[in-house]
Protein backbone atom coordinates (compact mmCIF):
# COMPACT_ATOMS: atom_id res chain seq x y z
CA UNK A 1 0.00 0.00 0.00
CA UNK A 2 1.15 3.53 -0.60
CA UNK A 3 2.24 5.84 2.03
CA UNK A 4 1.24 9.44 2.41
CA UNK A 5 4.52 11.82 1.63
CA UNK A 6 5.21 13.34 5.30
CA UNK A 7 6.48 16.94 5.53
CA UNK A 8 9.90 17.29 5.80
CA UNK A 9 12.12 18.37 8.22
CA UNK A 10 12.59 22.09 8.99
CA UNK A 11 16.26 21.46 10.13
CA UNK A 12 18.04 20.08 7.41
CA UNK A 13 21.71 20.82 5.59
CA UNK A 14 21.24 23.83 3.19
CA UNK A 15 23.22 25.66 0.30
CA UNK A 16 23.23 29.35 1.13
CA UNK A 17 24.78 31.83 -1.21
CA UNK A 18 25.87 35.55 -0.12
CA UNK A 19 26.80 38.13 -2.84
CA UNK A 20 27.32 42.24 -1.71
CA UNK A 21 24.90 44.61 -3.37
CA UNK A 22 25.86 44.91 -6.83
CA UNK A 23 24.89 48.55 -6.94
CA UNK A 24 27.63 49.01 -4.65
CA UNK A 25 30.48 51.87 -5.92
CA UNK A 26 34.03 50.47 -7.01
CA UNK A 27 36.28 50.48 -4.37
CA UNK A 28 34.01 50.66 -1.92
CA UNK A 29 33.12 48.11 1.11
CA UNK A 30 29.23 47.46 0.89
CA UNK A 31 26.97 48.69 2.96
CA UNK A 32 24.50 45.83 2.10
CA UNK A 33 25.00 42.11 1.13
CA UNK A 34 22.43 39.78 0.46
CA UNK A 35 22.28 35.91 1.99
CA UNK A 36 20.19 34.10 0.14
CA UNK A 37 18.72 30.22 0.46
CA UNK A 38 20.08 28.26 -2.82
CA UNK A 39 18.09 25.51 -1.37
CA UNK A 40 14.56 26.87 -1.52
CA UNK A 41 15.17 29.17 -4.31
CA UNK A 42 16.16 26.49 -6.86
CA UNK A 43 13.41 24.04 -5.21
CA UNK A 44 10.28 23.06 -6.85
CA UNK A 45 7.79 24.74 -5.35
CA UNK A 46 4.92 26.11 -6.64
CA UNK A 47 1.03 27.45 -4.75
CA UNK A 48 -1.39 24.12 -5.12
CA UNK A 49 -4.51 26.64 -4.24
CA UNK A 50 -7.19 25.02 -5.70
CA UNK A 51 -4.67 22.09 -7.02
CA UNK A 52 -5.06 19.59 -4.02
CA UNK A 53 -4.21 21.86 -1.13
CA UNK A 54 -5.61 20.95 2.18
CA UNK A 55 -5.77 24.13 3.66
CA UNK A 56 -3.77 24.88 7.07
CA UNK A 57 -7.03 23.82 8.58
CA UNK A 58 -8.00 20.39 8.35
CA UNK A 59 -11.91 21.65 8.68
CA UNK A 60 -11.37 24.46 5.90
CA UNK A 61 -9.60 22.70 3.09
CA UNK A 62 -10.65 25.36 0.51
CA UNK A 63 -9.22 28.23 2.47
CA UNK A 64 -5.33 27.44 1.64
CA UNK A 65 -3.82 29.51 4.13
CA UNK A 66 -6.37 32.65 3.71
CA UNK A 67 -7.99 31.19 7.44
CA UNK A 68 -6.34 33.52 9.40
CA UNK A 69 -6.70 37.06 7.45
CA UNK A 70 -3.41 39.26 6.80
CA UNK A 71 -1.84 41.81 8.86
CA UNK A 72 -0.80 44.98 7.30
CA UNK A 73 2.90 45.76 7.98
CA UNK A 74 2.51 49.61 7.57
CA UNK A 75 0.05 52.54 6.58
CA UNK A 76 1.37 52.88 2.84
CA UNK A 77 0.49 48.89 2.68
CA UNK A 78 -3.14 49.15 3.98
CA UNK A 79 -3.52 51.98 1.81
CA UNK A 80 -2.00 50.53 -1.41
CA UNK A 81 -4.79 47.64 -1.05
CA UNK A 82 -7.45 50.07 0.05
CA UNK A 83 -6.93 52.11 -3.76
CA UNK A 84 -7.19 48.80 -4.31
CA UNK A 85 -10.64 47.78 -2.82
CA UNK A 86 -12.27 50.43 -4.44
CA UNK A 87 -11.51 49.12 -7.88
CA UNK A 88 -13.15 46.17 -6.79
CA UNK A 89 -16.51 45.02 -8.16
CA UNK A 90 -19.38 42.76 -6.81
CA UNK A 91 -18.53 40.47 -9.91
CA UNK A 92 -15.05 40.35 -8.83
CA UNK A 93 -15.36 40.42 -4.69
CA UNK A 94 -17.72 38.01 -3.33
CA UNK A 95 -17.96 39.63 0.13
CA UNK A 96 -18.48 42.89 -1.16
CA UNK A 97 -21.40 43.70 0.37
CA UNK A 98 -20.11 42.39 3.37
CA UNK A 99 -17.32 45.02 3.00
CA UNK A 100 -19.72 47.73 2.74
CA UNK A 101 -21.51 47.45 5.55
CA UNK A 102 -19.00 46.12 8.05
CA UNK A 103 -15.69 47.16 6.61
CA UNK A 104 -12.68 45.37 4.99
CA UNK A 105 -10.80 45.92 8.40
CA UNK A 106 -10.49 44.60 11.70
CA UNK A 107 -7.85 45.18 15.21
CA UNK A 108 -6.42 41.88 16.10
CA UNK A 109 -6.01 40.99 20.25
CA UNK A 110 -2.78 43.50 20.03
CA UNK A 111 -4.58 46.38 18.23
CA UNK A 112 -2.72 46.00 14.45
CA UNK A 113 -4.86 47.01 11.56
CA UNK A 114 -5.58 43.12 9.58
CA UNK A 115 -8.42 42.14 6.76
CA UNK A 116 -11.54 41.46 8.43
CA UNK A 117 -12.63 37.57 9.00
CA UNK A 118 -15.67 36.63 7.48
CA UNK A 119 -17.66 33.39 8.32
CA UNK A 120 -13.87 32.00 9.49
CA UNK A 121 -12.00 33.47 6.37
CA UNK A 122 -10.12 36.45 5.25
CA UNK A 123 -12.90 38.92 3.51
CA UNK A 124 -10.99 39.00 0.21
CA UNK A 125 -11.07 35.04 -0.56
CA UNK A 126 -14.06 34.33 -3.40
CA UNK A 127 -15.26 30.87 -1.85
CA UNK A 128 -15.93 27.53 -4.21
CA UNK A 129 -18.26 27.58 -6.53
CA UNK A 130 -17.93 31.68 -7.14
CA UNK A 131 -18.78 32.21 -11.07
CA UNK A 132 -16.81 34.98 -10.93
CA UNK A 133 -13.73 32.86 -9.33
CA UNK A 134 -12.30 31.22 -6.60
CA UNK A 135 -9.77 32.68 -4.30
CA UNK A 136 -8.05 36.05 -3.98
CA UNK A 137 -10.37 38.94 -5.36
CA UNK A 138 -7.41 40.56 -5.16
CA UNK A 139 -5.82 38.56 -6.78
CA UNK A 140 -8.22 38.36 -9.30
CA UNK A 141 -8.36 42.34 -9.86
CA UNK A 142 -4.56 42.01 -10.71
CA UNK A 143 -5.22 39.83 -13.44
CA UNK A 144 -8.39 41.73 -14.80
CA UNK A 145 -6.04 44.93 -14.88
CA UNK A 146 -3.09 43.20 -16.28
CA UNK A 147 -0.69 43.65 -13.52
CA UNK A 148 1.12 41.67 -10.58
CA UNK A 149 -0.84 40.78 -7.85
CA UNK A 150 2.16 42.12 -6.08
CA UNK A 151 1.06 45.55 -6.68
CA UNK A 152 -2.69 45.13 -5.36
CA UNK A 153 -2.29 42.55 -2.69
CA UNK A 154 -1.14 43.31 1.48
CA UNK A 155 2.55 42.58 1.61
CA UNK A 156 2.28 39.45 3.50
CA UNK A 157 -0.04 37.45 1.01
CA UNK A 158 2.15 38.21 -1.73
CA UNK A 159 5.46 37.25 -0.57
CA UNK A 160 4.35 34.54 1.13
CA UNK A 161 6.06 31.77 1.02
CA UNK A 162 9.27 34.00 0.82
CA UNK A 163 10.89 35.46 3.70
CA UNK A 164 12.67 38.74 4.11
CA UNK A 165 14.77 39.33 7.24
CA UNK A 166 17.54 41.53 8.46
CA UNK A 167 20.04 42.00 10.47
CA UNK A 168 23.25 44.59 10.95
CA UNK A 169 26.78 42.66 11.03
CA UNK A 170 29.47 44.44 12.54
CA UNK A 171 33.24 43.10 10.48
CA UNK A 172 36.31 42.95 12.30
CA UNK A 173 37.21 46.54 12.03
CA UNK A 174 34.24 47.82 13.18
CA UNK A 175 32.42 48.63 10.48
CA UNK A 176 28.94 47.49 9.77
CA UNK A 177 26.79 46.65 6.99
CA UNK A 178 22.89 45.72 6.49
CA UNK A 179 22.03 41.86 5.80
CA UNK A 180 19.48 41.33 4.27
CA UNK A 181 18.65 37.12 4.16
CA UNK A 182 16.23 35.88 1.71
CA UNK A 183 14.82 32.07 2.61
CA UNK A 184 11.91 29.59 3.08
CA UNK A 185 8.78 31.21 5.40
CA UNK A 186 8.63 28.15 6.93
CA UNK A 187 5.94 26.78 9.18
CA UNK A 188 7.96 28.89 12.06
CA UNK A 189 7.49 31.95 10.21
CA UNK A 190 3.73 32.33 11.52
CA UNK A 191 5.31 32.07 14.94
CA UNK A 192 4.61 29.59 17.54
CA UNK A 193 1.28 28.77 16.34
CA UNK A 194 2.69 27.78 12.76
CA UNK A 195 3.31 23.94 14.44
CA UNK A 196 -0.33 24.03 15.27
CA UNK A 197 -0.85 24.26 11.47
CA UNK A 198 -2.80 21.02 9.90
CA UNK A 199 -0.52 21.20 7.01
CA UNK A 200 1.80 23.66 5.44
CA UNK A 201 3.24 23.37 1.75
CA UNK A 202 6.64 24.65 1.77
CA UNK A 203 8.20 21.42 3.02
CA UNK A 204 5.34 19.30 1.74
CA UNK A 205 6.34 16.79 -1.40
CA UNK A 206 2.16 17.91 -2.67
CA UNK A 207 3.60 21.32 -3.80
CA UNK A 208 7.14 20.36 -4.82
CA UNK A 209 6.45 19.53 -8.60
CA UNK A 210 6.91 22.46 -10.31
CA UNK A 211 8.48 22.84 -13.75
CA UNK A 212 10.33 25.87 -12.65
CA UNK A 213 12.29 26.56 -9.43
CA UNK A 214 11.16 29.08 -7.18
CA UNK A 215 13.58 32.02 -8.35
CA UNK A 216 11.86 31.83 -11.77
CA UNK A 217 8.36 31.10 -11.44
CA UNK A 218 8.82 34.33 -8.21
CA UNK A 219 10.79 36.40 -10.32
CA UNK A 220 8.64 39.25 -9.84
CA UNK A 221 8.30 39.38 -6.08
CA UNK A 222 11.80 38.39 -5.64
CA UNK A 223 12.94 41.64 -7.71
CA UNK A 224 10.61 43.38 -6.06
CA UNK A 225 12.73 42.26 -2.40
CA UNK A 226 16.00 42.65 -3.94
CA UNK A 227 15.87 44.80 -6.85
CA UNK A 228 16.51 44.02 -10.05
CA UNK A 229 20.41 43.82 -10.26
CA UNK A 230 20.53 41.68 -7.19
CA UNK A 231 17.82 39.56 -8.59
CA UNK A 232 19.47 39.13 -12.20
CA UNK A 233 23.29 38.00 -10.05
CA UNK A 234 20.78 35.39 -7.66
CA UNK A 235 19.18 34.11 -11.19
CA UNK A 236 22.59 33.86 -12.56
CA UNK A 237 23.75 32.12 -9.35
CA UNK A 238 21.07 29.56 -9.11
CA UNK A 239 20.95 28.95 -12.96
CA UNK A 240 24.66 27.63 -11.82
CA UNK A 241 23.34 25.37 -9.28
CA UNK A 242 20.74 23.62 -11.49
CA UNK A 243 23.35 23.14 -13.87
CA UNK A 244 25.42 21.03 -10.96
CA UNK A 245 22.54 19.95 -8.83
CA UNK A 246 23.86 16.00 -9.61
CA UNK A 247 27.09 17.24 -8.28
CA UNK A 248 25.74 19.36 -5.32
CA UNK A 249 23.37 16.94 -3.05
CA UNK A 250 22.73 19.75 -1.27
CA UNK A 251 21.23 22.49 -3.19
CA UNK A 252 17.96 20.08 -3.77
CA UNK A 253 15.22 20.46 -1.24
CA UNK A 254 14.17 17.79 1.28
CA UNK A 255 10.52 18.36 -0.29
CA UNK A 256 11.61 18.18 -4.14
CA UNK A 257 11.40 14.80 -5.72
CA UNK A 258 14.50 12.34 -5.33
CA UNK A 259 16.11 12.51 -9.07
CA UNK A 260 17.28 8.87 -8.51
CA UNK A 261 13.82 7.74 -7.59
CA UNK A 262 14.71 6.68 -4.10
Amino acid sequence: MPTTPREASLDTTRLWGEFPDPLTPPGQAPDQVFRCDLTWLTSSWHCVFDAGCPGIRADRPDDGCCTLGAHFCDQGDLRRVGAAVRRLTAEQWQLRGSARHGGWTEKDTEGSRKTRLVDGACIFLNRPGRPGGTGCALHLLALHEGVEPLTLKPDVCWQLPLRRTYRTVERPDGTEYLEVTIAEYDRRGWGPGGHDLDWYCTGHPLAHDAADPVVFSLRAELTELLGPAAYAELACTCQEILRARPEHPLARHPADPDPAGL
